[in-house]
């Protein structure tokens, strides 16, 4: 499954909006910021980050129906589907 054209420029943007916020941790914790407002901004980049995979998650589920809809057994789908949100989920 791929990404939808249209949804690629939403999620590219955003990955660079997470990029920069990731480059401006590091910078943060060279320059020796204050830890608290380190943690701030990584949980920012996290929520952002766990937004983009939002979004592509959605696409996946969208296209994951359709291959049903085109062919696939509902359990090859639906097995795919709970797969990949189990991975996608996962916390290590």
């Amino acid at each position: 499954m791929t990404l939808k054209t249209k949804d690629n420029d939403a999620i590219i943007k955003r990955l660079r909006r997470v990029e920069g916020q990731i480059k401006g941790i590091q910078k943060m914790v060279e320059e020796e910021k204050f830890c608290g407002d380190i943690l701030i901004q990584i949980a920012a980049a996290r929520a952002a980050l766990n937004s983009v995979g939002g979004l592509i998650l959605e696409n996946y589920m969208k296209n994951c129906l359709k291959s049903y809809l085109d062919g696939a057994t509902e359990e090859e789908a639906l097995d795919k589907l709970v797969d990949t949100m189990l991975k996608y989920t996962k916390q290590n």
